[in-house]
């Protein structure tokens, strides 16, 4: 598996996600337990249920503990700070509508368009990696080409 590109916000959001889901797979435990006290369990629809949710769990743990692992922090200090690339925020204009947006480049993991996070993988993230503050860029999207112009590049 490659490495996941993370911010520190998105390596402590899944480091609270693993510690939920550990806590959730305890309750499951404790009620696998006492379902197995109520006697028959092929007919016994809690168990079933509690075990299927159970090795769910298990299955998002294990796939987020492997991504916290394989986790390098975007570490500010060693990113250009002129041009895009992940961990930038980037105020850009839409040339034909002149409509403006921001967005903050992240990792695969923390991609949330509707926050303002877009993945570095993404049409719009592929397109302006690399690009710097002024120049206007064409990004085949699925619409179709648009121009942007990178109106500012922050951190």
């Amino acid at each position: 598996m490659g490495r996941t590109y993370l911010t520190r916000e998105g390596y402590e959001k899944l480091r609270k996600d693993v510690d939920a889901l550990k806590e959730q797979k305890r309750e499951l435990s404790k009620m696998i337990g006492e379902a197995r006290e109520q006697g028959d369990l092929r007919e016994n629809a809690g168990y079933q249920y509690a075990k299927e949710k159970q090795a769910e769990v298990m299955r998002r743990i294990s796939d987020i503990e492997t991504k916290l692992g394989s986790a390098q922090l975007i570490d500010d200090a060693k990113i250009a700070k002129d041009e895009v690339r992940i961990g930038a925020t980037v105020t850009m204009k839409e040339l034909s509508s002149g409509a403006e947006m921001t967005y903050t480049f992240v990792g695969q993991e923390e991609s949330d368009p509707s926050a303002g996070k877009l993945s570095v993988h993404s049409p719009l993230g592929e397109g302006f990696l690399g690009h710097k503050s002024g120049e206007t860029v064409e990004i085949t999207l699925p619409a179709g080409k648009k121009q942007f112009k990178i109106l500012k590049i922050g951190r």
